[in-house]
């Protein structure tokens, strides 16, 4: 069997000086290899064909046949590390709670530790006949959510 963190090697060593990140590499039992990689503006299928090359060049078919899937991560799937949480800043977000909550907002910051989102909400003020909508940052920890994931809205 490949083994991941030979792949996870190979694709760092491509990404070098590039504005690229590496999302995720897996491998299935199989030698199925699909690598993940993610960029602020998106990624670029010649890109994707180049690292495929790049990887390929690097392992030996001879010594142990394999299969090569190299592409971004998906949009509106589950962000899996903190760069991609940077990269949206500013932009709203789908989150959903272990405890089965979901919420949508604006991701505001994130660091090592967590990330906040700013979200809206109802609040009837004291002697106002309506709820009117304030703005609330709340700062979760990773080990809080199932997932975050960018929302996609074609407001």
């Amino acid at each position: 069997m490949i083994d991941k963190n030979v792949v996870t090697r190979i694709v760092d060593e491509w990404l070098e000086g590039r504005d690229y990140f590496l999302v995720d590499v897996a491998v299935s039992p199989e030698d199925k290899i699909v690598v993940e990689i993610d960029h602020a503006e998106g990624v670029w299928i010649d890109d994707c064909v180049e690292l495929s090359r790049y990887i390929e060049s690097k392992l030996d078919r001879e010594e142990e046949d394999y299969e090569l899937e190299v592409g971004s991560a998906g949009i509106g799937q589950p962000f899996k590390v903190l760069q991609q949480y940077l990269i949206h800043i500013g932009k709203e977000v789908e989150i959903l709670t272990k405890e089965g909550k979901k919420l949508e907002g604006v991701l505001k910051d994130a660091n090592e530790e967590n990330f906040t989102v700013t979200i809206e909400k109802k609040v009837k003020p004291e002697g106002a006949k309506r709820p009117k909508l304030v703005e609330e940052d709340v700062t979760f920890a990773y080990d809080e959510i199932k997932y975050t994931k960018y929302l996609i809205s074609f407001k």
